[in-house]
């Protein structure tokens, strides 16, 4: 899979949305001010990292726009064919100097099984987060995105994320945006199901910002 999938939140999410209103009421015009949240989805395996990794520290767009050239490459979706392109190539995907050396980093972890999908499905949260972030140039919010989007976790919740703590802000009418410990704290709050908030406060910030309701992170 090369592009996330949009579709209709599963019935444990509904489920889970429905147990979230309960947590915090501020969740629950969301959707009736956004529309119905759609569900993304990413591949769980290499190739859902690797579009994560596209993701860093850009917005969406410019994000979409490269990893529409990364994935079009021959061989970029497995992890051999990616150590086999140029940083030429690479770089004319989009991808920045550090971002080629990330890419390399997590093909080369894959290939030479550092880093197993299998066995990372099986991890709970926090060790799955520490074995992404291992490798250089993974850090958690990489790790976070690609477990709740990718694996579909439902407790995972990437507080560096600039984006949840600009929707938080809006939609609590927050003083001042918290910072990530701050706002890890604050969604503590929302558990087992940090990863809907997260989910919720992305779709609710797209809609405040006038976003079409696009890829996420």
């Amino acid at each position: 899979m090369t592009s996330p999938a949009m579709d209709a939140p599963p019935d444990w999410a509904r489920e889970g949305i429905a147990a979230l209103l309960v947590l915090d009421p501020d969740f629950a015009g969301i959707e009736g001010r956004a529309g119905p949240l759609p569900w993304r989805r990413r591949d769980p395996g290499f190739p859902g990292l690797l579009r994560a990794i596209c993701g860093q520290m850009i917005s969406n767009q410019a994000a979409a726009a490269i990893w529409g050239r990364l994935s079009a490459l021959p061989g970029a979706l497995e992890p051999a064919g990616l150590l086999a392109l140029s940083e030429e190539a690479l770089r004319g995907a989009g991808l920045s100097r550090n971002k080629v050396l990330h890419v390399r980093a997590l093909a080369a972890a894959v290939a030479d099984g550092r880093l197993d999908f299998t066995l990372l499905r099986a991890m709970p949260d926090e060790a799955a987060v520490a074995a992404i972030a291992a490798i250089p140039g993974l850090g958690p919010w990489t790790a976070q995105v690609h477990l709740l989007f990718g694996q579909e976790r439902r407790d995972v919740f990437p507080a560096g994320d600039l984006a949840l703590a600009a929707g938080l802000t809006d939609l609590k009418s927050l003083p001042e945006r918290p910072k990530p410990k701050v706002l890890a704290e604050m969604a503590l709050a929302w558990a087992p199901w940090r990863s809907l908030a997260a989910r919720l406060l992305w779709h609710h910030w797209r809609h405040v910002t006038g976003r079409p309701a696009g890829e996420a992170p």
